[in-house]
């Protein structure tokens, strides 16, 4: 077992997470958060507003929201509306079209982990998250 604390092995992961996201946007010339909206509005529709809030956790420090992302995705065809967000036929074949390429780093991610353990670990990081929120 390795001595490193957790919080190196939070940083580690996430910036592999990251770098494996982005080389399989990146054959689609897709950015992480354009996808984090796309497969925000493939669930419901949304306000600009609604998914800044849905997307606050990814969001870097000084990230104004989401805006560039939905314009970004609107000049591809991808999503309409202006009040309401909402994904187009074309929007919606190229999410699951993305949805599948994403599973599948997902997938690998999780390789040799049983169900149990990957619950288990979500669940102690959700509590240790709770414990330093509240004080």
């Amino acid at each position: 077992m390795s001595d490193l604390p957790i919080g190196y092995w939070l940083k580690h992961l996430d910036r592999l997470i990251e770098s494996d996201l982005d080389r399989v946007l990146a054959a689609d010339s897709l950015g992480r958060r354009q996808w984090q909206v796309l497969n925000s509005l493939h669930r419901e529709p949304a306000t600009l507003l609604e998914l800044d809030r849905r997307l606050l956790p990814f969001l870097e420090e000084g990230e104004d929201g989401v805006g560039s992302a939905v314009e970004a995705l609107r000049q591809r065809g991808w999503v309409s509306g202006l009040v309401s967000v909402e994904l187009t036929e074309e929007g919606t074949r190229a999410h699951d079209a993305l949805l599948e390429r994403v599973q599948s780093t997902r997938a690998r991610l999780t390789a040799g982990i049983s169900d149990q353990e990957y619950r288990a670990t979500v669940d102690v990081l959700e509590r240790m998250s709770a414990n330093l929120e509240q004080g």
